[in-house]
């Protein structure tokens, strides 16, 4: 490996101490925070902590630099996926460095990017900045992008709100201006149980359940109409990923839930989608379920949604970008960030960050040396940027 394939000490040290924090979204990310804290007060940068409900995870929020509105914020999430049932050859909560690549849970989705904003954070203090630069932690991005929805609420309410936000994700340094929306919803088919022998006197909820799914079949395939070829795939998708239901095989099930997602273009409008599903649920099938019995019924509860980010990549900001990530090929990336919500508050997104989403996820994760010191150059160029000669 030449020099330029090697992490510096600073680097290494910042992913190590990272990756050894097991901050699972199911499991508390207060150690973490606390830890990016105590570095950050060191360096003489103020944070503010925005807790959840529970006080049991945080978002970690910080500023420096000059006074007033506007300027940069680097953002990523702080939670990564779980490791169970996955087969790894390395430890997952600690850093292997080998043949050039870092392992490790969330070496990719999304450490690599926080430990290089660790280790630019010193440049940043000692310039002489223009323009504050902003930084946001965030925590269950991915469960649904929920911690992060406080502090843009915090954000929204600051009278130093940044301007601009790059999202560390992994998109292998490509400035990323757009992705699809997400809704995640649960419906429960309430029925009513009976010996199987007797099954007109009940209310089969799996059966029901099944004309449910059928029917988002069915409304997923009008969404393959409208297209917008920047996204793979170019249209909206509808589609059910998880049922339970049934007790045993001669009792007509009580009970049937299942699980749907959507991940719609920009500018369509999901909850159209919904509301037939919706009216179809209570005015076609529910009176059919409660001529059977009268507590039958179907009941939708949404899990997760957070919405699309469209940027202009002709923008300034993208120009910008361009210069500092030392790439122009703009593109879109097909999971989703939380850029549409800083979007939504008035904070132009883009996204670029080192590493692949093909590595994130699975076992033996993994982000490569060159991926984080390409991370790093768009850093020390945005530092300079931001800089007064």
């Amino acid at each position: 490996m030449s020099d330029c394939d090697e992490l510096s000490p600073e680097l290494r040290a910042h992913l190590s101490q990272l990756l050894a924090f097991d901050t699972t979204s199911r499991e508390s990310n207060l150690a973490l925070i606390d830890s990016i804290a105590d570095y950050l007060e060191k360096l003489g940068i103020g944070v503010t902590r925005v807790y959840n409900q529970e006080r049991t995870k945080a978002n970690l929020y910080a500023r420096l630099g000059p006074a007033g509105n506007g300027g940069v914020m680097l953002s990523g999430h702080t939670d990564v996926v779980p490791v169970d049932g996955q087969n790894w050859s390395v430890e997952p909560f600690q850093l292997t460095e080998r043949d050039g690549k870092c392992y490790g849970r969330g070496s990719a989705d999304m450490k690599g990017f926080l430990a290089c904003v660790l280790t630019a954070l010193p440049s940043f203090v000692g310039a002489n900045l223009r323009m504050p630069l902003h930084l946001a932690f965030s925590y269950d991005e991915e469960v649904g992008c929920l911690g992060v929805r406080s502090l843009v609420a915090h954000l929204k309410a600051s009278v130093e709100k940044p301007a601009m936000c790059i999202i560390g994700e992994p998109t292998s340094m490509q400035p990323v201006y757009g992705h699809k929306g997400k809704v995640g919803m649960r419906c429960k088919v309430h029925g009513h149980a009976c010996h199987s022998a007797y099954a007109p006197n009940g209310v089969n909820a799996i059966e029901y359940a099944a004309k449910l799914i059928g029917k988002i079949t069915e409304l997923a395939e009008p969404l393959k109409t409208q297209c917008d070829e920047r996204f793979d795939p170019p249209y909206s998708t509808l589609q059910t990923g998880v049922i339970q239901g049934g007790s045993a095989l001669n009792i007509v099930p009580q009970y049937c839930q299942f699980d749907m997602e959507m991940r719609y273009l920009p500018k369509t409008d999901a909850s159209k989608t919904f509301s037939a599903l919706q009216q179809y649920a209570h005015h076609s099938l529910q009176p059919l379920m409660q001529q059977v019995h009268e507590s039958a019924r179907v009941e939708f509860e949404q899990l997760s949604a957070y919405p699309p980010l469209l940027t202009d990549p002709q923008s300034e900001f993208a120009n910008w970008l361009s210069q500092w990530s030392d790439n122009a090929e703009f593109g879109t990336v097909a999971f989703g960030t939380e850029g549409g919500l800083f979007d939504e508050a008035g904070i132009a997104t883009l996204v670029c960050g080192p590493g692949s989403m093909e590595q994130g996820h699975k076992a033996d994760e993994f982000v490569s040396v060159t991926q984080l010191n390409r991370s790093m150059a768009m850093l020390n160029n945005l530092c300079q940027w931001m800089s007064i000669d």
